[in-house]
């Protein structure tokens, strides 16, 4: 297990007023730019924050979607997703100019990343998003899904992607928020569950099965009440098995 490294990274920007406490225990973050989330005030202040404690910035495009928090499919024309999609993340990166700094990854939210994962015509629009792009920008996707295996296809630069503090069904997918057991908040079993992930490639899903996957970056979500302690404790116990997080 010796000279392992992974990345840890969280969604901010989104109204929780907490990035202060969860920037010291990130390697990168998804800033959230208009779509579900997030205003010209709030992504200059993540920025700044993830900034001076040199965490690796992405854009975290939704569907235009305040209402539903971006968790709700929208039945919208895929030409006014990508505008709506490139307008948040450029607004991100007029930030970014401002402060001499460069956007590493782009990581779709909620409802958007989920059916990129499974609907070819979705993970299209994000794709050409990508391809418009001067300069390599990462794209942060899970394993053996549609999105990853277009991106591959079309030479972007893909990041294996897991969840920290969400259970998995046996196809990989997340199991609905809807579920009691959709979220992970213990702490010994959410470092089991990386941990798992990360030394064996295999992940435990809620039927009890062990289903391969590979991940390089894991997301601890920002809004989980238990944030910053579950992060606290992630870390502390991978960095005792010499798992190395930058």
């Amino acid at each position: 297990m010796n000279n392992l490294i992974i990345d840890i990274n969280a969604d901010v920007g989104e109204g929780i007023d907490n990035e202060a406490q969860l920037m010291p225990l990130l390697s990168s973050c998804n800033i959230a730019c208009g779509g579900h989330a997030g205003n010209n005030d709030t992504m200059i202040k993540v920025i700044e924050l993830a900034n001076e404690h040199g965490v690796k910035i992405g854009a975290h495009p939704s569907f235009p979607d305040k209402e539903n928090f971006g968790r709700v499919v929208m039945d919208i024309p895929y030409i006014a997703l990508f505008k709506s999609i490139e307008e948040q993340v450029c607004q991100l990166i007029s930030h970014l100019d401002e402060a001499h700094m460069s956007l590493h990854h782009i990581k779709p939210h909620g409802a958007l990343y989920n059916l990129a994962a499974k609907d070819k015509n979705i993970a299209k629009v994000i794709i050409e998003l990508l391809k418009g792009f001067a300069f390599p920008v990462y794209l942060y996707v899970p394993y053996k899904s549609v999105i990853a295996e277009l991106a591959i296809k079309n030479h972007i630069p893909i990041i294996y992607e897991a969840f920290a503090d969400r259970n998995y069904n046996d196809d990989l997918s997340l199991v609905s928020r809807k579920e009691t057991n959709a979220l992970i908040n213990d702490e010994e079993a959410l470092f089991d569950h990386v941990y798992g992930i990360v030394k064996h490639k295999k992940v435990k899903t809620v039927s009890g099965k062990l289903v391969p996957i590979q991940a390089h970056t894991f997301c601890v979500h920002g809004d989980n009440p238990k944030a910053v302690q579950l992060l606290k404790s992630l870390r502390s116990r991978l960095e005792n098995q010499q798992i190395q997080i930058f």
